[in-house]
Parts: structure tokens; sequence; C-alpha cells
């Protein structure tokens, strides 16, 4: 299981320091995406591949599911994690999270999550006023 919040600068050639804490767990390669607020998604691949087949049952019919699918697998590859423990981020995912130096990188359960530090630092000041509200609403979930 992934937790904490670590903070990491991804340098001019997209690279970032995987916590120590995450590397074993993620395995030398890992599947990156696309994630949800504009930051992104590492998942193990153990987890990738049981997320592939949930996806996968989607209806093809259903616009949102396609639209959905398209958005989740377009943005993923595949990072390995080199001797000094660094990922390289793909282009097109630096620029989706707007990564440019400050980094943050989450443990949240089955994945990692990679977010400009500006964009944590704004999503975190606008949600906790209503953690409190959420938490309520989560009854339902036996959480």
């Amino acid at each position: 299981m992934f937790m904490g919040e670590y903070h990491h600068n991804v340098d001019v050639k997209g690279r970032l320091i995987v916590p120590a804490k995450f590397r074993e767990e993620l395995g030398e390669v890992f599947v990156l995406t696309r994630g949800l607020d504009q930051c992104l998604f590492g998942y193990p691949m153990s987890e990738w591949k049981v997320i592939e087949e949930k996806l996968k049952g989607l209806p093809l019919t259903k616009k949102d599911a396609r639209a959905f699918t398209r958005f989740f697998f377009s943005g993923a590859t595949e990072c390995e994690i080199d001797k000094q423990g660094r990922i390289n981020i793909a282009t097109p995912l630096v620029n989706y999270a707007k990564l440019e130096k400050e980094c943050v990188v989450l443990g949240v359960s089955n994945r990692i999550e990679i977010w400009s530090m500006d964009i944590w630092n704004d999503y975190f000041s606008e949600s906790a006023d209503s953690f409190a509200e959420i938490a309520e609403n989560m009854i339902g979930f036996d959480i």
C-alpha cells in the first residue's frame, strides 16, 4: 500500500526521483498515466492489469466510457526506475500535469500520484474546508 507525501523536483529533462519507500512496491517498471484533477497516476504492473481488465469491461456503446478509456490509456506509458531512483516522465504527461520544478509525490492506497506543487497546494486549500462534509458523505462506503 502506498501512503505519504514527498516533495521532489523534476529536472529540465523530465526526470523525477521516486521516493525510496515507493520503489520496491512499484517495481522496476510501472505504468504512469494521466490522472484526475490534473495529476499523474502511477500503478505497479500487477495493479495496472486489474484496472485494464475493469476498463475493458466498460461498454463501447457509452460515450463517457469511450472518452474515459481514451483519456486514461492514451496517456499511459511504462516507466523504468533508474539506478539513481529516478523516472523519466514523458513530455505529454509533464505538460498535462504542468510539472515545472517542485512536485509532490503522494501515496494513495494502490497508486502514487504526482502533482505540481502549485496545483497540489491549490487543490488542498480548496478541499480542506469540505473534508468533513466529504467524510460524512462516505458513510455509505463503510469507512
